[in-house]
């Protein structure tokens, strides 16, 4: 069930379906008083229960599974693994195309007669309803905006003015377009001959009649194709409807796809591996015969993505299928490009920018004999229904937005990938320029494979990388605004020279916060602990935690004062003062708030892939694994902030991300630059970017993990608390951290209140969980789940929310 459930339901089935119902087909079966799901047939079996009335089965949806038994020993995994339900995992995995769910539907009775007088409210309701005849509970309440709406109706429904009923709302379905063939009697060219001279009088009839006969091929050598209504050029439906009377021609459905499949032949042959790209492509292929997990360290630009491509290639030949996992929706508009113009369409795409519709597509299409042998996607992409997976690419598999957050599974999409892979037979391949220390840690211990290119294509130099001290600037005024003289000097030499330069700034928005200079007041989201985050366009004070905004600052509502400024800088402000410092050049940004439509992004990389946008400014978008040559300059405008994070891994992300800007450079021709700007030149963690030192940062991060108990050599479990009272939250903490104490001993951490204490209105407390790699984890969730049901039982703790994040990042 797409519940949050921790147990499977057993079900009736009724005679009239025993020949439909298969494992991994969809069943509408009804669940507690009033309503219906879809739900998954994980198991047919025949054992009766004396304990319980099993309720029947309603509806089968498919003629064929939908998710098949690998697919649900994976679910299985991920609910043990990170401490969810089945249900969850489901509702996560499934597109929502494919999940229908009951609505509450209000009916009128047409045989209602009135006997005593209705009050105004009923009186409104009612004829609502009446002009409808029927309609979905939400509708109503759009219209009748009263918090007393529902008692109003079920006082009708009492009356037996209206009636109830739960209806499956469904929600995918498949596109048609009207197609025209020859009519069944006309089937030789003698009876063709017969009607095009009995419509000769008939002139309209006559060229619709002769354009099908010309773009169809019928009764020709050449073999004919299924011709749409509206490649006959939008023909008279009255004259085309006479043809359709006199059996000439007939009208019939065809379902069509919503995915734009242009690209759709392979027109480009392998490349040529160069030596590097050659011998790293044996010793992956080497190494997978005693290892099922292999890491690619390359440096940025050694041209992983080709080894990537001839593996895929071979997983083809063998007819076997490939998932290519990538950390962002944005490097599907580049990558895609590059793997149809091999592969043409045996390539998918599968990601949340694409609609319900068309996702339900994609899934459908990985089933099909002819259907899929690639797919490149998101995270989400562990869940598609492959049967037939040979390898999985997890690209830039250090990212950290492979990890899932909210809502549950909080699965780890790399991770998780390790174990599709196992269960399918397959094999993974990790591949990155800035492995995640537990990656490297695994690859050097031996667990898996390990591969090293340490050479850029073609022979190009790594970019030459340099800190810029803004503390020192800032103490001789010379800094313009943001930028320090020396960057502003290099970005014009490099417009001047006609090459293009990325900006990187790790904050979207156009400042972190406002604030009255007179009182300091500083505006709050009123749901959340934080600071509101300054918007230009549009012009609002917005929270990137639950999306409450509100008009931007004109006067302090604490003092009154009129004297608002605001502090830091995030990806809009850059490119507000680009456009005054560079006014003549084209700048774009790239970032959540720029790329919330599929079109948007594509648009934006694709312009400055084409030459058109000389500056692009950018959050973490703009440094994972994206591929423009004549990019000549990168800089980093603010890298202190990645450094001050109070977090174990602050050094190690501040390293990968810096490092991923600076392979953006010089990709191809002369040798690119790199400008940093920090306060703190001196920093360790800066002098290993300079050096391209990962050795360097991996071993003192190491030594730092393992004094401290963190991972690789333990496991992190997270338990997060949320409740509406600060006071009941903190208390339940409290309880459970001392129980937990009893058990766990100094394995257990906290309570501590999180820097963002309070979110869409809960108090949060954290407690953490250290466990040692030698010991059971999956022991130590049990103990923690009958914990946690414990606590809950507790009156003063029945609307507590406990939060399990395993391996959090």
């Amino acid at each position: 069930m797409p519940l949050p459930l921790p147990r499977s339901f057993t079900y009736f089935v009724p005679d009239g379906l025993s020949g439909q119902i298969q494992k991994g087909v969809r069943v509408i079966v009804p669940f507690g008083a009033r309503k219906f799901y879809s739900a998954i047939v994980q198991d047919i079996h025949e054992r009766n229960s004396t304990s319980y009335t099993a309720k029947e089965i309603v509806s089968v949806l498919d003629e064929h599974p939908v998710v098949n038994d690998l697919q649900i020993k994976f679910w299985q995994w991920i609910a043990s693994y990170y401490m969810c339900t089945v249900g969850e995992v489901m509702k996560a995995a499934i597109p929502s195309g494919l999940k229908l769910e009951s609505e509450t539907k209000v009916f009128y009775n047409e045989a209602y007669v009135q006997y005593d007088e209705l009050n105004k409210h009923e009186e409104e309701v009612l004829n609502i309803v009446h002009d409808k005849k029927s309609l979905p509970v939400g509708d109503i309440a759009a219209v009748y905006k009263r918090r007393d709406m529902m008692r109003t109706v079920q006082s009708l429904v009492d009356r037996e003015a209206l009636w109830v009923e739960e209806v499956i709302a469904g929600r995918y379905k498949p596109r048609f377009e009207t197609c025209v063939k020859l009519h069944s009697e006309m089937d030789s060219e003698t009876k063709l001959k017969t009607a095009f001279e009995a419509l000769e009088k008939a002139p309209k009839q006559l060229e619709i009649l002769m354009n099908f006969v010309r773009l169809s091929g019928v009764f020709s050598e050449r073999p004919h194709r299924e011709i749409a209504k509206k490649e006959l050029g939008n023909p008279s439906a009255e004259a085309l409807g006479a043809l359709v009377r006199k059996k000439i021609l007939e009208l019939y459905p065809r379902e069509v796809s919503r995915l734009n499949c242009q690209l759709s032949t392979a027109n480009c042959q392998l490349s040529i591996l160069n030596s590097s790209q050659q011998t790293a492509f044996e010793q992956i292929r080497e190494a997978f015969i005693g290892k099922d997990v292999v890491l690619l360290h390359g440096i940025t630009s050694s041209g992983k993505t080709e080894i990537y491509i001839h593996l895929i290639d071979e997983q083809i030949r063998q007819g076997r299928q490939v998932l290519y996992l990538l950390p962002e929706i944005a490097l599907t508009a580049q990558i895609i490009n590059r793997l149809k113009a091999v592969f043409g369409n045996k390539v998918g795409i599968y990601h949340s920018k694409f609609s319900d519709a068309e996702r339900v597509e994609v899934w459908n299409n990985i089933g099909k004999p002819d259907g899929y042998s690639v797919v490149l996607a998101v995270r989400s992409g562990i869940f598609l229904p492959f049967d037939n997976l040979g390898l999985i690419i997890v690209d830039e598999e250090h990212e950290n937005t492979y990890k899932q957050f909210d809502p549950a599974p909080r699965y780890h999409a790399r991770d998780a990938a390790i174990v599709l892979a196992s269960v399918h037979g397959a094999k993974t391949l990790l591949g990155t320029a800035t492995p995640a220390i537990e990656s490297y840690y695994n690859a050097r211990g031996g667990k898996y494979g390990l591969v090293e290119l340490t050479q850029r294509y073609a022979g190009m130099e790594l970019p030459e990388v340099h800190i810029i001290d803004t503390a020192l600037a800032r103490k001789q005024k010379k800094m313009q605004s943001h930028f320090h003289p020396d960057l502003l000097t290099a970005i014009d030499e490099t417009l001047k020279a006609g090459k293009q330069v990325i900006l990187f700034q790790n904050r979207r928005g156009f400042a972190p916060y406002v604030q009255c200079r007179v009182c300091e007041y500083i505006p709050r989201c009123e749901y959340c602990d934080v600071c509101l985050t300054c918007h230009k366009f549009p012009d609002r004070l917005v929270c990137h935690y639950c999306g409450y905004s509100t008009e931007n600052l004109r006067q302090c509502p604490a003092c009154g004062g009129l004297d608002i400024s605001d502090v830091g800088f995030g990806t809009e402000k850059i490119e507000d003062e680009l456009r005054i410092f560079f006014p003549h050049a084209q700048i774009a940004r790239l970032d959540l708030d720029s790329s919330r439509t599929r079109s948007s992004y594509e648009k934006i990389i694709a312009s400055f892939e084409e030459g058109k946008t000389d500056i692009l400014v950018g959050t973490q978008m703009v440094t994972k694994g994206l591929d423009f040559v004549n990019v000549r300059l990168a800089a980093v405008m603010n890298v202190d902030n990645m450094l001050s994070f109070p977090d174990f891994r602050a050094y190690e992300r501040c390293y990968q991300l810096v490092t991923q800007v600076s392979g953006r450079a010089g990709r191809a021709g002369k040798r690119g630059r790199v400008l940093i700007q920090a306060s703190k030149p001196q920093h360790p963690v800066l002098q290993y970017v300079i050096a391209n030192d990962y050795a360097g940062m991996y071993t003192s991060q190491l030594a730092e993990r393992e004094r401290f108990r963190y991972p690789p050599f333990y496991r992190l479990i997270r338990l997060t608390l949320k409740h509406k009272s600060k006071d009941v939250v903190q208390l339940a903490a409290k309880e459970l951290a001392e129980y937990l104490i009893q058990i766990f001993g100094q394995r257990i951490l906290g309570p501590e209140t999180p820097l963002i204490s309070r979110v869409q209105n809960y108090y949060l407390e954290n407690i953490w969980l250290k466990i040692e790699k030698q010991a059971s984890a999956q022991k130590a969730k049990t103990l923690l789940a009958e914990a946690i049901s414990n606590l809950r039982i507790l009156p003063a703790y029945k609307s507590l929310r406990v939060v399990a994040d395993v391996d959090p990042v």
